[in-house]
């Protein structure tokens, strides 16, 4: 007779199991709120990992709108620029290097001179230079002035810097003009222009043959011992009173005869002294002579 076990009968139950399984954590228990902290760190991260993507595309999307138009502009290359590349690879590259970077002991860089400084140079002559020395002379321009103009654009356009002022550059105060210039450069170029002795062999130039802008772009550029006169230094107000002070004296004749410098009681009383003295000695000389 066989029996059966009623334990081997009875199935397990796996609902209850299942149920206590899933069942959420009741509110306001320590498993609920750990539950929330870590819904609430995952949609933080979610939602960083949506912003970076947004942030990936809308970059994107800027990118491919402004990048090419603004490549075609770095590569367009106009034609007055050609040019003065042209020029700027056969007479200049030697000793200011292939990029305007300069080339030690030959030539500084021209990044941040700007135009300014490329019109005083070559149209007073001082570059191309001649030969290495402790002051470039001034001498007749050998580019013409539309190759200059070529050169300014080349210097500007990779090297950037002060550009050229426009309009009338004598339309300062005369009177201050004159207070500026004795104040900021008579005590190289003389109280009236005329230049005059340095140390170690150099010397500041005359200005009576200077052009309006060679003076202007001098005073931005600051050539060779010429300090620097930005604008902060010097309002552009205040740099066309300097020139026309400059100019005005410049062009002023001398009723009295030879100038003498025009640097007043010093060389006249000079030429006194000596010519007086000279016509005095020989007076007397002449009436010993007859006595």
């Amino acid at each position: 007779m066989s029996t059966t076990n009623p334990q081997s009968d009875t199935q397990p139950d796996e609902g209850p199991r299942r149920s206590r399984w899933s069942r959420r954590p009741a509110e306001g228990t320590p498993a609920a709120a750990a539950r929330a902290r870590r819904r609430s760190k995952q949609r933080r991260r979610i939602g960083n990992v949506a912003a970076l993507m947004a942030g990936l595309v809308l970059t994107g999307a800027l990118y491919s709108t402004f990048a090419p138009a603004q490549a075609a502009d770095e590569g367009s290359e106009s034609t007055a620029e050609a040019a003065g590349r042209e020029l700027y690879e056969r007479s200049c590259i030697s000793c200011h290097g292939e990029n305007l970077e300069g080339v030690p002991n030959r030539g500084p860089s021209l990044i941040g001179v700007g135009e300014a400084s490329v019109y005083f140079q070559v149209h007073t002559g001082r570059m191309p230079l001649v030969r290495q020395g402790s002051q470039a002379p001034d001498k007749p321009a050998i580019f013409s002035d539309e190759e200059i103009d070529q050169l300014m654009a080349y210097v500007q356009a990779n090297g950037g810097g002060p550009v050229l002022p426009s309009g009338d550059l004598r339309d300062g105060d005369l009177a201050a003009g004159g207070e500026l210039f004795r104040l900021n450069c008579a005590q190289c170029h003389n109280f009236v222009g005329q230049g005059g002795a340095l140390s170690s062999g150099k010397y500041a130039p005359s200005l009576e043959d200077s052009n309006d802008l060679e003076i202007y772009s001098a005073m931005l550029s600051g050539p060779e011992n010429m300090p620097v006169f930005g604008d902060n230094q010097l309002t552009p107000e205040e740099k066309r009173a300097i020139i026309n002070y400059i100019q005005t004296i410049t062009d002023m004749p001398d009723p009295g005869g030879a100038g003498i410098g025009r640097i007043g009681p010093v060389s006249e009383g000079l030429v006194i002294w000596t010519v007086g003295i000279s016509a005095l000695l020989f007076g007397i000389f002449w009436m010993g002579s007859k006595a």
